[in-house]
């Protein structure tokens, strides 16, 4: 049994130290969580890089004190010039997966930042942005030191990354991705959060740094204009919400996969598991997954181009109906196409109350490869999840968001408790939240559930099999049950795998006490008072 670190007061996490320390220092100085997770979205950017960046995406879940809980949807469109006919003319069957044409959708991540930055100042937040950014400004200007996790990493389509424009300048060193250990500094991004500490975060979009951006990527050939920037706005809209016995569920709306994060725990929730750790309960949840991927495929895509009522498929009889087609012990098909993606999720809880759940995402790693010269802007690839088939779900359409894997998840209990948690992971997202999730729920300690092997169902960072993949520390009789139950096992055998994900979740109860812990496959953990 592995201790959970526990704090009396507040607490944040991340899947590196600096950044979860730039978030309790936040806290000291009397911030409040939203203000912490600022601070550590753009430290994260900077320490992090092969996992999120500045010019990528970003989702929030924040719960206020006395219980409503917010959502803000910071995602970017398709640019003006990303038609079909744009990738056809230049002999394009499908996007192009990394470099300048790859980079075809406005970055959100920072209009994100600035929409929760107003937010927390109308409800007392009182720091700067210059305040909130200071620490990713020092690490990108001094150099941070690369990690184990990026060191170890294989990027997919590597000689069309290493090619991006800027891309071998600040991430390569003798031609590789540098050891763990090597300093690396990045004094153009330094500058430009330095900027919009100085300006405001909006000048990312209206200003002198968006101006830049939108210059350096007509330069490179990429369809995002200065147009496109200077419109862009985050939104905060509805949330997802699943009410399930003691708890309810929130997570993020199309065109993201929180949809599908909702439906597996409701599928799972009427399946009578009584034993965590089980094969009924390993076995069951994959299955819940495979239907809750089902119905995501179909439906999630802009949300100004859903087709359906989402909640539909979160009623009680909707899924009573997905739990009573999967048999206890055969498993089903699994015919669906999987998706990559390489993301950030952070949690903070503050001493009023506060709650977030972060998730900030560049899509594959290193994203487009794309680095702006000017700015130091590491651009997202993750346009490429559109199809130029024009009858596909999510069309390439300019002013159309994408698919998006991103999805943060908080659930709060009847008895008080709010639990912000989350993973990164593409397609695996939905399927690390639960089984984290219900393996607290079913009386594990947070640490333990966190840590204990996990599964992935389907392929991720490059994968070609679609096997139920298992990693090598579960017991050798639940894997021989899987299989005799007709699962296509793989096992990883690398003991701790970043195949399945950096998961994190912080649980603040009633009287105050915050319980924070995150994934040891990752280079952070979590931080507090």
């Amino acid at each position: 049994m592995i201790e959970t670190p526990t704090f009396g007061a507040a607490a944040v996490v991340a899947p590196h130290t600096a950044a979860a320390d730039a978030g309790r220092a936040i806290l000291l100085e009397g911030g409040n969580a939203i203000e912490a997770m600022i601070a550590m979205a753009a430290s994260i950017a900077v320490v992090y890089p092969h996992m999120n960046a500045v010019g990528g995406d970003a989702f929030w879940l924040i719960r206020e004190p006395k219980g409503r809980v917010r959502y803000i949807e910071a995602c970017g469109y398709a640019g003006e010039k990303a038609t079909n006919r744009f990738y056809w003319d230049k002999g394009h069957e499908r996007i192009p997966s990394r470099g300048p044409l790859a980079a075809l959708t406005v970055p959100g991540a920072v209009g994100g930042w600035s929409l929760a930055y107003d937010y927390s100042k109308s409800g007392g937040g009182r720091l700067s942005v210059r305040d909130l950014l200071s620490a990713a400004v020092s690490q990108a200007r001094n150099g941070c030191a690369v990690t184990a996790c990026e060191a170890r990493g294989a990027p997919n389509e590597q000689a069309e990354l290493f090619a991006a424009p800027g891309f071998a300048e600040i991430f390569l060193h003798e031609g590789k991705i540098p050891t763990a250990g090597h300093l690396r500094k990045m004094e153009r991004l330094a500058a430009t959060l330095e900027r919009l500490g100085d300006a405001g975060l909006s000048d990312f979009y209206r200003g002198d740094v968006g101006r830049e951006i939108a210059s350096d990527l007509e330069r490179i050939g990429s369809p995002v204009t200065r147009r496109d920037i200077e419109k862009y706005q985050a939104v905060m809209r509805a949330p997802l919400e699943l009410k399930l016995p003691g708890r309810r569920h929130y997570n993020a709306p199309p065109p993201t996969q929180g949809l599908a994060a909702l439906i597996i725990l409701g599928i799972f929730d009427r399946l009578g598991v009584r034993h965590v750790e089980s094969f009924e309960h390993l076995h069951g949840l994959v299955e819940c997954v495979k239907r809750a991927f089902a119905v995501r495929d179909r439906v999630v895509t802009d949300f100004g181009h859903v087709k359906h009522d989402t909640d539909e498929f979160l009623t009680p009889a909707f899924l009573e109906e997905q739990a009573h087609a999967i048999s206890k012990d055969r498993a089903g098909p699994y015919p669906l196409p999987p998706a990559k993606g390489d993301t950030v999720w952070m949690g903070a809880v503050d001493d009023q109350g506060i709650a977030v759940s972060y998730i900030q995402s560049i899509y594959w790693e290193y994203g487009s490869g794309c680095v702006l010269p000017r700015t130091g802007v590491l651009m997202q690839n993750r346009g490429v999840s559109f199809s130029l088939d024009e009858k596909a779900l999510n069309p390439l359409v300019p002013g159309r968001r994408p698919f998006h894997t991103l999805n943060p998840a908080m659930a709060v209990f009847d008895d008080g408790r709010v639990m912000p948690y989350g993973s990164m992971g593409g397609d695996g997202q939905p399927q690390f939240q639960a089984q984290v999730f219900t393996r607290y729920l079913g009386g594990m300690g947070l640490a333990d559930a966190v840590d204990a092997p996990r599964f992935l169902l389907g392929r991720t960072w490059g994968e070609t099999s679609t096997s139920l993949k298992v990693e090598d520390r579960f017991d050798p009789s639940l894997t021989r049950a899987l299989e005799k139950a007709g699962h296509q096992v793989e096992i990883l055998r690398d003991g701790y795998s970043d195949t399945v994900g950096h998961a994190g979740a912080i649980v603040r109860h009633p009287r105050g006490r915050v319980e924070a812990v995150h994934d040891p496959r990752a280079d952070g953990g979590a931080s507090g008072f």
